[in-house]
């Protein structure tokens, strides 16, 4: 099993103060906390696991992100390409990183986690701080909560 340290947990620094993404930003800091709760070391079992939970995660992944890109648009947010940008190359990476873990090369349930983890604090607390930033400054956050 692995220790606590290597699970996420959710503080104010994450929040942008939208209720919407915020809500979806700690579903997603769950997904990756269950996965860690399943690095057992038994490579039968974390396979198990993954297949089950791989595709929901995917698709709650591509739903946060549409949200996020509507709130953008609607927003006038001039950083919207490259944030798109940002979440289609995401998208990629999680796709070669599931196709690696279920052909069995370089890559285990504990490292993918990890590396969901770590591309997820950094989004948020650099990419996505940028938008948090410019809707609090443009009070914007009306737009972005009818946006959900």
């Amino acid at each position: 099993m692995i220790n606590n340290n290597e699970l996420i947990t959710w503080s104010n620094q994450l929040s942008c103060g939208i209720t919407l993404i915020d809500e979806q930003h700690k579903r997603l800091v769950e997904l990756v906390n269950e996965m860690f709760d399943h690095v057992t070391g038994n490579d039968v079992q974390e396979h198990d696991y993954f297949n089950r939970v791989i595709q929901e995660t995917v698709k709650y992944i591509k739903i946060h992100f549409t949200t996020e890109e509507k709130i953008l648009l609607v927003t006038e947010y001039r950083g919207y390409i490259e944030h798109k940008k940002e979440h289609e190359r995401f998208i990629k990476a999680v796709l070669e990183n599931i196709r690696d873990y279920e052909t069995g090369r370089r890559i285990t349930l504990s490292t993918f986690t990890r590396f969901l983890k770590d591309w997820i604090l950094s989004h948020i607390a650099l990419v996505d701080r940028q938008y948090f930033e410019y809707l609090r400054k443009n009070k914007l956050n009306y737009i972005a909560e009818k946006v959900g």
